[in-house]
């Protein structure tokens, strides 16, 4: 299966140190997925990779075809992504806005019906759990509901250096267990979607609006 692992930070300024500590944490989810789960196909999606426009126009608002190369590259990995893992830091209590900017971009029949999972971190104690809560009703409303379990790395800095390996006082093992469980969740339900949507295509199924929301209010 083919999963894609967001980083949402683009803030490489400080305080607080150090800058764009997400890529630690993301590159740690990488190496625990390439060493664990080598037979899926792993690709990380850096916003910062990303030049959008500063004028808001998603992807799906272009004429077919007409939608800047970057944005039909990204429509398709995701398209044909199996599930996803969306790694954020924390900033007043919510996910990162860069990320939710890059998400918005794209239409949620895209996202639908594959899993994802949440790993959020920060420099402090609670490691950035406040921001995945409210991940948990944004990411359900693109329709990849997010796996029960969590990552959370409080002051990761501590725990993972520039390169994603664990600190030398720190146990990589014991960390990526802590990792498996979302993982291995996330895993299970995107290989239990993808049989389903096999055998039944849910965007058949189930009709998705096209011009206007009020295509699925009540009678």
């Amino acid at each position: 299966m083919k999963f894609l692992v967001f980083l949402g930070t683009v803030r490489d300024s400080t305080p607080p140190k150090p800058a764009r500590l997400g890529v630690r944490v993301a590159k740690a989810v990488l190496t625990c997925l390439q060493s664990r789960y080598e037979k899926h196909e792993i690709e990380l999606i850096d916003v910062l990779d990303y030049s959008l426009d500063t004028i808001f126009k998603p992807h799906f608002a272009y004429p077919e075809n007409k939608a800047p190369d970057e944005l039909n590259d990204l429509a398709t990995k995701i398209e044909s992504a199996d599930g996803f893992i969306m790694v954020s830091p924390e900033y007043n209590h919510s996910m990162s806005p860069a990320l939710a900017n890059l998400l918005n971009h794209f239409g949620s029949s895209l996202f639908a019906y594959k899993p994802s999972a949440i790993a959020t971190y920060s420099a402090g104690q609670w490691g950035g759990m406040r921001a995945a809560i409210g991940m948990r009703t944004y990411l359900s409303e693109l329709g990849c509901l997010p796996v029960s379990a969590m990552i959370h790395v409080p002051k990761a800095q501590e725990v993972f250096t520039k390169t994603g390996a664990a600190q030398a006082e720190v146990d990589n093992d014991s960390w990526f267990d802590y990792f498996d469980r979302t993982i291995k969740q996330l895993v299970w339900w995107a290989e239990a979607a993808r049989e389903q949507r096999a055998y039944i295509d849910p965007h058949h199924l189930i009709t998705d609006f096209k011009t206007k929301p009020s295509q699925r209010n009540a009678p």
